[in-house]
């Protein structure tokens, strides 16, 4: 790692770190031949009777049986959708399609009948595999309900099918023949994005980003040799790095249908996990869970958090709680999905305030919103990165992909950032989440670190509202630690005043009981903005 200064807010590709031109099926044909015997899978079944394990080698066969299954079916370059929870057979899938060539399409299982229809008509997919039912949402009869909409799916398979499916693979490996060459380059995965501005975007994913970024996070975070995974596998980091991190690795992979902190706790007593991976909200559920205390926790040796930011006293009491080390990274589905990260030896300072530096091989810069201009170390601008990293596009929007990735082959994330003369990144907001009070930015974060450090607040999450003096108000959403008295709002009000300007301290509040959260765990302040909007209540706190 180049630890050079630098003056302006460009850290150029640190290519120490070679890349590896390898697809996802070369990448477990390697892990399978280096350790066959080696435990790959294990399914975090509620009840450990039911927990199936596989090594390397069977991992291999089930993988392969997929691939030529699906050759019976499709042909190389075909895509075919995923509509499920986690689950083995999910990964199964996930392989199998890689090694065939085709172009897995995952979707969200709390899409309703018209979210799926946008998803499978848009991405063009010939193929979904599915559950019949989830969470007491019938997925058979939602998509029953628009499969007329859908001309290009010819082939619909239940998981619950999945053995009879997988046995028309190893029956037909005569038939098959060896399975396709699949260059690094060629697409493997289209992930759709939140959609938080119009309708979700399909990011055109390669196996050469998704398995290089794997391994170059695996290798920063020093993550070990068992992984617990209950972070929705049709997300970039669950089915990406959860996945291809641990084959770099030759490591095990505990996948946990759903999350559940207290099945969490006890996974990792049982299967001696290393790495637990997690937005800030499934870690605080885990270290509050009643288990907590009593559970030997003692081989967790790295825990990593990303997807949103991370108050800093959080990121010193999971250190503290855990013993392990935290490692805050930072990154988008269409960077596939790493961008920086920071190292386990770095400061806790660093860790609690920053997202580290950027991944090897890949470039990053900071520029002015209005003008482009790369801004001098410091500064707040939106985060760009160019590289290997980068999606190929938005599938078959060419105009939508034109404003992500300019023609210099930076793709603008979106994200007000600042970088240090190391090169570590800060992470303040998307550009949509900015404040602006009265001609004054705000950044939303540096409100929520504030808030986070009062004793009483669990979670917290600032957001903009309208207002007519203003232009926008300051409003906070607060979620009260367990256990504790609630704060009220002049105490939160003389806190945060001790800490901020006036103008950033919040004029509203409001507290909750739960937060809306994405499947990813993410606090949806795009819902929150919407229940204020609905609210026929204004109600005003301490004057500022």
């Amino acid at each position: 790692m180049d630890r050079r200064l630098i003056s302006i807010s460009h850290f150029p590709a640190d290519t120490t770190e070679p890349l590896h031109e390898v697809s996802v099926g070369q990448l477990l044909c390697a892990a399978a031949a280096d350790a066959p015997d080696r435990t790959a899978l294990i399914e975090g079944d509620p009840d450990p009777s039911r927990r199936r394990r596989w090594t390397y080698d069977q991992l291999l066969a089930e993988s392969e049986a997929a691939a030529r299954a699906l050759l019976l079916r499709f042909v190389p370059g075909d895509h075919v959708a995923v509509w499920a929870p986690n689950r083995p057979e999910w990964i199964f899938l996930e392989l199998g399609a890689a090694l065939a060539g085709l172009v897995l399409v995952t979707v969200n299982p709390a899409y309703r009948a018209t979210e799926l229809a946008y998803v499978l008509r848009q991405s063009r997919a010939k193929g979904l595999f599915l559950v019949r039912e989830h969470r007491g949402h019938d997925m058979a009869g939602a998509l029953a309900e628009v499969r007329s909409e859908l001309p290009e799916l010819r082939h619909v398979v239940s998981f619950d099918d999945w053995a009879v499916f997988s046995a028309s693979g190893r029956s037909s490996a005569a038939r098959c023949g060896e399975l396709p060459g699949v260059s690094p380059s060629a697409p493997v995965q289209i992930q759709y994005t939140s959609g938080t501005t119009g309708r979700p975007k399909g990011a055109l994913l390669h196996h050469r980003g998704m398995v290089n970024n794997a391994r170059f996070t695996a290798v920063r975070g020093r993550m070990g040799e068992c992984w617990i995974n209950a972070v929705p596998l049709f997300h970039s980091s669950g089915g990406g790095l959860a996945v291809f991190g641990p084959l770099w690795e030759r490591a095990t992979l505990i996948v946990v249908p759903q999350f559940d902190p207290g099945l969490m706790l006890e996974l990792i007593e049982a299967e001696r996990v290393t790495f637990l991976p997690g937005v800030p909200t499934m870690l605080l559920r885990i270290i509050e869970h009643p288990d907590f205390e009593r559970r030997d926790l003692t081989s967790l040796r790295a825990v990593c958090s990303g997807g949103t930011t991370v108050p800093a006293e959080l990121v010193r009491r999971i250190e503290q709680s855990l013993g392990v080390d935290f490692s805050i990274s930072y990154g988008q589905t269409e960077a596939s999905p790493g961008v920086t990260q920071t190292f386990p030896d770095d400061s806790i300072d660093d860790k609690s305030s920053t997202a580290g530096p950027p991944l090897p091989q890949t470039e990053v810069k900071i520029v002015d919103t209005v003008t482009g201009e790369t801004l001098p170390c410091g500064e707040i601008g939106e985060l760009c990165t160019r590289g290997y990293l980068v999606m190929h596009g938005y599938f078959e929007m060419p105009e939508e992909t034109a404003k992500a990735i300019d023609a210099e082959g930076w793709l603008h994330t979106g994200d007000l950032c600042s970088m240090d003369d190391r090169g570590y990144v800060r992470v303040h907001g998307r550009t949509k989440d900015m404040i602006i009070r009265g001609g004054e930015n705000i950044y939303p974060k540096e409100i929520e670190d504030v808030l986070f450090l009062h004793p009483a607040v669990a979670e917290v999450a600032v957001i903009g509202v309208p207002d007519r003096e203003w232009g926008e108000q300051v409003a906070a959403f607060i979620r009260a630690a367990p256990g504790i008295a609630r704060p009220d709002e002049r105490e939160l009000h003389a806190h945060v005043r001790e800490h901020l300007a006036h103008y950033k301290t919040p004029r509203h509040w409001r507290f909750v009981d739960e937060f809306p959260l994405n499947a990813s765990g993410k606090i949806l302040k795009t819902e929150l903005r919407a229940r204020w909007a609905r609210s026929a209540i204004d109600k005003i706190d301490p004057s500022v």
